[in-house]
């Protein structure tokens, strides 16, 4: 099968919402008057960003995930993507279910894929999303301030749990161990909590490389510090930990990555207008600190008193 068979049979879908599918050179999209375009793009290469013996389905779900996650953060609405991929060779029982789980993901956001790119090479997936936004409602990293609330979505650390699990250093029940994995590579995008954040959040961003390096982009776009509540973090982890240590739950929660939440920050008169937004999104939203006038992150427990465990974050080079 040839590069152009591969994506007729498995990528060329009809356009519905965009002027132009797949097949030119270029797509074309159409924002809607008054609207702004929201653009992403990230790569997925094998052995760094997901295991080799992740289903495809399940890799095809996670690939447009991750792209919509970055809209869920700025809060717009999904237009469409495009799609490069490397593929080692053409395995056509991998491309079916990769294809399903990436159309069935896009479908029900309503985003479509209108463009893109394959080639021979090691198993790397790069997805740029385009979004829309009202002009000046896009929630950015820049708007944190003293005295709003530290906000979080969904659950904490069952990516990281489910990776430690793979190497070995910690260990799950059967049960747990599915529930985590499936949150490591089926996250899930919180794109209607983000659009139901506009105008109530003042600054967000989405958790990929871990809660405390990610929540650093804020405070540095913002020039604000905050005060972190550990154990309010650790109770996130959605799957059974019982005998597992404090220390490496913390880890998971605050370090672990691949999570595609959602930590923002909004004034604490806001509270009851965060919490009707998690309602509305059908996302379960959950306080874990503050926002401080004085710069740098300060990790306590659930008494306040100071946590002198040290955290890090995920970086590509490292």
């Amino acid at each position: 099968m040839g590069e152009f068979d591969l994506i007729t049979r498995y990528f060329k879908r009809p356009a519905t919402r965009s002027p132009l599918g797949v097949g030119d050179d270029c797509a074309l999209l159409a924002p809607a008057a008054g609207m702004q375009l929201a653009v992403s793009s990230d790569m997925l290469v094998e052995g760094r960003h997901f295991l080799s013996t992740v289903e495809p389905a399940r890799l095809g779900h996670k690939a447009l995930a991750v792209n919509l996650s970055d809209l869920a953060a700025c809060g717009a609405k999904p237009l469409a993507f495009t799609l490069a991929l490397a593929l080692p060779g053409v395995d056509e029982p991998w491309l079916e279910g990769f294809s399903r789980g990436l159309f069935a993901l896009a479908d029900a956001h309503g985003c479509e894929l209108v463009g893109g790119d394959t080639t021979r090479g090691p198993l790397n997936i790069c997805i740029t999303v385009f979004g829309e936004v009202p002009a000046g409602a896009a929630l950015l990293r820049s708007g944190a301030r003293a005295g709003d609330d530290l906000w979080v979505s969904g659950s904490l650390g069952d990516a990281r749990l489910t990776l430690e699990v793979f190497r070995g250093t910690l260990s799950l029940p059967a049960e747990a161990f599915a529930q985590a994995r499936t949150r490591m590579e089926q996250p899930t995008p919180r794109v209607a909590l983000g659009q139901a954040l506009r105008g109530i959040a003042t600054s967000a961003v989405d958790v990929s490389d871990g809660l405390i390096g990610d929540l650093g982009h804020i405070l540095a776009a913002s020039g604000v510090g905050a005060t972190l509540d550990a154990d309010a973090t650790t109770a996130l982890i959605a799957v059974d930990t019982a005998g597992l240590p404090t220390e490496a739950l913390r880890t998971c929660a605050l370090s672990g990555g691949d999570d595609y939440e959602l930590v923002f920050t909004a004034p604490a008169s806001a509270r009851a207008a965060v919490e009707q937004a998690g309602q509305a999104s059908a996302t379960r939203v959950t306080r874990i600190g503050r926002i401080e006038a004085d710069a740098g992150l300060r990790i306590v427990d659930a008494s306040g008193a100071p946590v002198s465990q040290r955290f890090g974050s995920f970086d590509h080079f490292v």
